[in-house]
Parts: C-alpha cells; structure tokens; sequence
C-alpha cells in the first residue's frame, strides 16, 4: 500500500512502538496459518560420515570437564537454538571406557536409544542399568541419573529431550550430585521386577512418567517379531508399538512419546503426515524415507528427522526396525495432534 493511507499508518505504528505495543494485523497470516508452517526441515544425519568426529571429541574434552560429551544434532533450519525440531532436543553422546559422566538431576525428561557398543550403564535414582545396542532409557524429570563405561569400547547413544517445551515455560531447573557417582541403593532390574510382570504394587507411583525406566532390545525385538508374524502391518507404519508406563497405558514420558516399529520385507509404506515433528534412528536394517521433496538413503545407526505436516513414507527392501520420538505426548494431551493419510483432503476435521 502507498500513498496517504500508507503514511498515516506507518505514524501509527510508530507512535505505538515506545508502549511496546503492536498492530496484530500486520501479523496476524503468521501467527493463526492454515496449517503447519515449520522452520523445522528434514535432515539426515549419517553415522558412517560423523562418527570419526564423535570419536574425536573424546581427545578434546574428558566427560568429567563437559559433563555430558555431546554432539547436538542442529536442525539446519533452526541452527544455533540447540533443536532438532521445533520443541525437542537431540544429540550423540559418547563415554569412553572407565569414565563417568557425573550425577545430576534436572527439569527436562531425557531419553537414550543406544547406537553402538554395550556395557556402559545408566544410573536413575539409586538403579543401575547396563546399555546394549538397541535399549532404550528414560531419566524422567527430576530424577538423579549418572552414566558410566565399565566396557573396553567406547558407548554412544542418541539423547532426546525435552528441553525447547521446558524452555517455553521458563522452568527449567537443574542440580549436580555431591558425589561424582550416586550410590547404587537398589539392585538392578527391581523396578522391572516390581512393574514389568502385568502385576502392579497396590502402592503404584501416581508420577506421569514410567516407574520402568531400561528396556532392552532383546524384549522389543521379540514383540515385534511375535506382532510381525501375527498381526498386520499398518499401511503407513508397519508394525509399530508405543513404548508404554505400565501404570496407566500412557507413553513412557509425560511429554515426549516414543515409538519402534517394523518394516517387513518389501514394504513400501503408503504416504501420510502428522503433526508431530518426528525423530527417527535406524535400529536395524536399511531403506529409503521420503520427506516432503528430500529422500533418504538410511541404514543402521542414522538418524532422521521430518517436520510437522511433511508427507512422508517409509520403504524397505529387507526387514528393518526404526526407532522414533516425538512431542506427540504433548500433542494428545492438548487435543492438538492431528493425522491425514493419503489421499490428504487438507480440510478442517
């Protein structure tokens, strides 16, 4: 717009800057869209191409000094906030055998889907458990936690949290541990023991998240393979399990859901799109992901991401496993989370 009008305007909006204020209506088309509009991008990270640059972290800096050695995966759309989407965190962390990565607690839930090695171990809250490739380990909000390598291999393991939905709320929180390792005052698996039987104690936690807080591989690859041989493979997303808090069904994390699946040989997934941006690393096997106009060539060890409302499918040519997060979590709880499969109608619904 020019002329008269224009000016008047532009001396309106002028006058209203010293007040902090603003005219909505100049913003209004970028604040309510029509449907998703992400700085988030797909993006495609290689183990193969960047392990050798993990690796030499471990000669500039001992996990004692970092406190946590971590290579965070920056969405190139979103570089220099510390996000891989919009509202989660990811990164590589590596320990070297005989380190510790000290004890701490904090406001934002963490997740750990190990990628390569076995025999490094995490501590939650007094409970150690050993990591094997494939496990995965929540340290739900609040809880003391402390890593250690008592292998002669280095551990590396994709980290999920969610410190960007933490931050929208200016709570965050955080506490080191007077001692570098917290005591070991409960013996491993008794939390498996005590909820992962179908039996509950009448005293179950009332926490969100799960009182369960290691499960491994091995576990989740034979319900896959018992579902795989059983059940039918969804369209979209194969055979595809939550991972769950026994206590009441819901995700693992209050406010990050977490998912694995299996593609069966030869699948080709058909196309959908959801709401909630997606992390994904390969667990097991290779194949091809389509994300919006980007195609990725994965196998073991990767990781992935796809953007909210991007059309994507999944096709394998062998069996593969995926394992995912997402802020879904969250999503559900608010009545936000959305899916549209193909053929994508775009409609209000």
């Amino acid at each position: 717009m020019t002329g008269p009008t224009a000016a008047r305007r532009n001396d309106y909006y002028r006058r209203l800057d010293p007040h902090a204020m603003a005219p909505l209506w100049e913003v209004l088309g970028d604040l309510v869209t029509p449907s998703p509009a992400s700085r988030c991008r797909p993006a495609c990270w290689r183990y193969a191409e960047i392990r050798s640059l993990l690796l030499e972290s471990g000669d500039l800096i001992s996990a004692r000094e970092a406190e946590r050695r971590v290579l965070v995966l920056e969405n190139p759309g979103l570089r220099g906030e510390s996000r891989i989407t919009t509202s989660l965190y990811a990164g590589l962390q590596l320990i070297l055998p005989g380190e510790i990565a000290p004890a701490h607690r904090h406001t934002q839930a963490a997740l750990r889907f190990v990628v390569e090695g076995e025999g490094a171990y995490t501590a939650v809250d007094g409970e150690k458990a050993v990591m094997r490739e494939g496990d995965f380990i929540i340290t739900p909000s609040g809880t003391w936690h402390d890593h250690g390598n008592e292998s002669d291999r280095p551990v590396v393991w994709l980290d999920g949290l969610d410190i960007p939905i933490v931050s929208l709320f200016d709570a965050s929180f955080a506490e080191r541990h007077p001692d570098e390792a917290q005591a070991h005052s409960r013996p491993s698996g008794e939390t498996v023991a005590r909820y992962g039987s179908g039996l509950l104690p009448l005293e179950s936690p009332s926490g969100r998240a799960s009182p369960i807080f290691s499960f491994p591989y091995a576990k989740t690859r034979d319900a896959l393979d018992r579902l795989g041989k059983n059940g039918t493979a969804d369209a979209c997303h194969g055979i595809r399990m939550k991972y769950a808090n026994p206590v009441d069904g819901g995700y693992a994390l209050p406010t990050i859901a977490t998912f694995i699946q299996l593609f069966p040989r030869g699948f080709a997934g058909a196309l959908h799109r959801s709401t909630d941006a997606t992390v994904f690393c390969v667990a097991e096997g290779e194949g091809r992901t389509v994300a919006g106009e980007e195609t990725f060539a994965w196998g073991p060890r990767d990781t992935f991401v796809v953007p909210s409302w991007c059309p994507r499918r999944h096709e394998v040519e062998e069996e593969a496993v995926l394992f995912s997060f997402s802020d879904r979590a969250v999503q559900e709880s608010l009545g936000l989370w959305r899916e549209e499969r193909e053929p994508f109608g775009g409609t209000w619904t």
